[in-house]
């Protein structure tokens, strides 16, 4: 996750006051929706399909330092990008990847963890609890966040997870990598 400091509304250009007949939920989300406008007389995606163009899934981090088509010299339509903090292979990651592989052509799985990630540098998910506790007075004990602090004991874990799920075919190339976000290299691990 990334923790650089969240930009003001000022910086995000929104509005301090809602418009009138506007709630602030709306005034939240103005510069997102105004930004749409710019995209939609651009658009060029219409009949783009909903495989994947080069067979490829990427389990990576939610992290904003990540830009994951750039990173891999993809275009819209080559992958199936599936994001979570910690680019951990959960129960959902495993139900999505089912999903990929028998409906949208995919034939191989990248899992890409990054440095410097939040989820890897914390002790465990009572570390991450009793922080949103402290600071936010929010009990999130009912869910897990994947915390370990073991990136690649985590990482070949995850492969594993993905490489012997019965559900996905045998001998589906799946593979792991270590995204810098320093120097935006992606480093192959031999899991």
């Amino acid at each position: 996750m990334c923790t650089a400091p969240r930009p003001s509304n000022k910086e995000r250009n929104v509005s301090q006051t809602p418009k009138p007949g506007a709630t602030d939920t709306a005034a939240a989300f103005e510069d997102v929706f105004t930004a749409n406008g710019a995209y939609v007389s651009e658009f060029a995606l219409q009949g783009l399909k909903p495989a994947a163009a080069r067979g490829l899934a990427l389990v990576t981090c939610m992290d904003s330092r990540i830009e994951p088509l750039d990173t891999l010299g993809l275009k819209p339509g080559d992958a199936k990008i599936l994001r979570n903090a910690g680019a951990r292979v959960t129960d959902d990651t495993l139900r999505t990847l089912v999903l990929a592989v028998y409906l949208l052509e995919v034939d191989r799985v990248l899992v890409m963890p990054h440095t410097k990630c939040k989820m890897a540098s914390v002790e465990s998910d009572d570390a991450v609890h009793d922080l949103i506790l402290e600071e936010h007075g929010v009990d999130t004990r009912s869910l897990e966040f994947h915390t370990d602090n073991d990136q690649l004991g985590a990482l070949g874990h995850d492969l594993e997870r993905i490489r012997h799920h019965p559900l996905l075919p045998k001998g589906l190339p799946v593979a792991g990598a270590i995204y810098d976000v320093d120097t935006g290299r992606v480093t192959p691990t031999d899991l």
